[in-house]
């Protein structure tokens, strides 16, 4: 394997009450040589917003707010946001993210012409039950591990609990005139397609997509450590190889779950065609602060940058702090394509 060096901890809690549990899972967007964090912060009681931090160059931290960038303020937030991606489309910022109200976990967006400027989006996520979606997945020939996540969830949350709909990460252009949008419906990674984001807002549009899900997998677990469920990490990266996707992929033990970042490449025309696909981690949990925190042995990428030909990748480390990962662009384009489909 090429080699991936860890270039440490970027961000850690503070004594600021909103995130002074942890610090986590960044949206980054790269502006030149400037690297803004939007980064999920949680407080002593659970609660996540969003918080801020501006770096120089790949590492170094020259901003950071002492007050959240995105505080919860709808009953569809009341305990939290998380998780946000950052990709510009055209000249609008989009930011999707997770919304958690207690019992469900669903994905919604905001957007504006930059990062500074955004305007809350509305639920892009199925507004349909577990109960219902479990008689709509039988028309699409899944397997069984679907249903394993319905009766998991609907134990966890109660029988109206909605679909668990996370890891919602737009392309950074249209294909074909369309938005192109990953989603995870444990335990694979979907491909959506849409015209218009008033579509999001349609039950019919997602029961229609929903009897079609296993069309639109995208990757499923192959290997040991995704054997789980796998889903989206950094929005993908244009390269002259193909698009080039991070995600994220989990590995159940009885005493605990690792979470390692994967690495594919997709078809620029055609991002439902996987070119390849690494049969290993490009990053696990190895060092202190990956094993040991809020959730222990977690490597969770969400962004990434580039500066000359060195990638660059921000993650959650154990659901504790922020941490970033390198390695040169053009060896691990090369690895990958020995591992064509």
């Amino acid at each position: 394997m090429i080699n991936v060096k860890r270039e440490g901890k970027i961000l850690t809690p503070t004594e600021l009450p909103f995130e002074s549990k942890a610090v986590l899972n960044p949206g980054v967007w790269q502006d030149g040589n400037q690297v803004h964090l939007v980064y999920r912060a949680v407080d002593n009681t659970r609660v996540s917003s969003f918080g801020y931090a501006k770096l120089q160059g790949p590492t170094k931290v020259v901003e950071r707010w002492d007050k959240p960038f995105m505080s919860p303020t709808l009953a569809v937030e009341k305990c939290g946001l998380e998780d946000p991606r950052i990709t510009k489309i055209g000249d609008t910022i989009y930011m999707t993210y997770v919304v958690h109200d207690g019992k469900n976990a669903i994905s919604a967006y905001s957007y504006g012409p930059d990062l500074f400027n955004l305007k809350r989006g509305h639920i892009i996520s199925p507004k349909i039950p577990y109960k219902e979606a479990g008689k709509i997945f039988s028309f699409s020939k899944l397997k069984d591990d679907y249903y394993f996540f319905q009766s998991f969830y609907q134990q966890y949350g109660g029988r109206n609990v909605l679909i668990w709909h996370k890891d919602c990460i737009l392309f950074p252009e249209k294909i074909n005139n369309s938005f192109l949008m990953l989603q995870r419906v444990l335990p694979d990674i979907q491909l959506l397609k849409f015209e218009s984001f008033n579509e999001l807002k349609d039950k019919y549009f997602w029961i229609y997509n929903l009897f079609n899900l296993s069309g639109n997998v995208l990757l499923e677990g192959e290997h040991g450590f995704e054997s789980r469920h796998v889903g989206g990490g950094c929005p993908p990266i244009r390269t002259p190889a193909g698009w080039l996707l991070i995600y994220h992929g989990a590995q159940e033990f009885n005493k605990k779950r690792i979470y390692s970042a994967g690495a594919a490449l997709l078809d620029l025309a055609d991002p439902h065609k996987v070119i390849a696909r690494l049969p290993v981690p490009l990053l696990s949990p190895e060092a202190d602060y990956e094993l040991y925190g809020s959730v222990n042995d977690v490597v969770f990428p969400t962004g990434a940058a580039i500066f000359d030909n060195s990638f660059y990748i921000y993650y959650g480390a154990a659901d504790n702090c922020i941490a970033c990962a390198s390695v040169n662009l053009n060896q691990l384009l090369e690895e990958l394509l020995q591992y064509k489909k």
